[in-house]
């Protein structure tokens, strides 16, 4: 099979597109032939060894999502589906779904409690924009955060690939969606996706939040930009707030004063989902499928997608990533 390698840590150039042994799915896994890998900025962190890969996993080739068929299927991994949830796989069986690594290739195998069905009238190039954002938005914002009706969401980053899924599933769960961007042209953007309120990245991000909201700040910060943001987020954080660290590319240390936690009763919490165990992900998996999936059907959600390339151009999508040009998801196409 074919499969993008990081040759050695460096700059986009040291991936290379080579020609690997097809992997075999062992007892509970399936194979699944990707049609679509999407890239994340994760990706840039493996590419230049500052992202460390769980055990189990490819250590050269990057990607952590995956969209395509099952064409194989390991010991244990029965012929079937039950009720319509993803109890078991069959072979043929559109599928997409998150990684520990591995998603640049051809095949990739994965356990079949972690996939989950690609939507009904949407193709697999297509759905490849959705498990990673998709499924950590869901998880950070209701999982973690548990985000209510009629909340003031603070997403920053609003126009990356989880702050485009994040802006949509708030606003289907009825809450104030507020989003920063570093560019005027990515909020206007992220306003023909229902964003509310566009707020520029600038110093001022933090006196724009709280004129919004009357002073009352953010009840859930999902934060996308890191310690550069930090000291902002505390002056925004409402009573009861929830702070959530979802990507650090804005630093990762910042001094935090813990007495704005104390006085406002206010949580701060971080999440991944690359490192978390196979029965973490499948119950994520599975709550997604029941409660997500639905709102592609009915046109409430959609992927944001910004650009589709040939794998062989795996190095030109790291470099648009870096340069922050994107304005939802950059795919690989196979």
């Amino acid at each position: 099979m074919r499969a993008v390698v990081i040759r050695e840590p460096g700059a986009p150039d040291v991936l290379e597109l080579r020609e690997l042994p097809r992997p075999d799915p062992g007892p509970g896994e399936v194979r699944v032939r990707i049609a679509a890998s999407g890239v994340n900025r994760a990706d840039l962190l493996q590419r230049l060894g500052r992202y460390p890969v769980p055990e189990g996993w490819p250590k050269d080739v990057p990607g952590l999502e995956h969209a395509g068929t099952v064409d194989a299927l390991g010991e244990g991994v029965e012929d079937a589906s039950v009720g319509g949830l993803r109890q078991s796989v069959a072979v043929g069986d559109r599928v997409m779904g998150i990684l520990g690594g591995g998603g640049y290739a051809e095949y990739v195998v994965t356990p079949a409690a972690t996939v989950v069905p690609v939507p009904e009238r949407m193709d697999a190039v297509t759905a490849g924009a959705v498990p990673e954002v998709f499924m950590t938005a869901f998880d950070a914002a209701f999982l973690q955060a548990d985000l209510r009706a009629g909340e003031t969401l603070l997403v920053h980053a609003v126009g990356s690939g989880v702050g485009t899924a994040v802006l949509q599933l708030g606003l289907r769960a009825g809450a104030t969606v507020v989003g920063t961007s570093r560019t005027a042209d990515k909020l206007e953007r992220a306003a023909a996706l229902g964003l509310e309120h566009g707020v520029l990245g600038d110093d001022a991000w933090p006196e724009r939040v709280l004129e919004i909201t009357d002073g009352r700040g953010a009840d859930v910060i999902l934060d996308l930009v890191g310690g550069a943001y930090l000291a902002g987020n505390q002056r925004v954080l409402a009573v009861g707030g929830r702070h959530v660290v979802v990507g650090v590319p804005g630093g990762p240390k910042a001094q935090i004063d813990l007495r704005v936690l104390m006085g406002r009763r206010a949580s701060m919490r971080g999440t991944v989902l690359r490192a978390r165990a196979t029965a973490e992900k499948a119950a994520l998996a599975r709550a997604f499928t029941e409660q997500v999936l639905p709102g592609f059907a009915s046109g409430e959600l959609q992927p944001v997608i910004d650009r589709v390339l040939p794998a062989a151009e795996a190095g030109e999508a790291h470099r648009a990533m870096e340069a922050n040009e994107n304005f939802g998801k950059i795919l690989l196409e196979w």
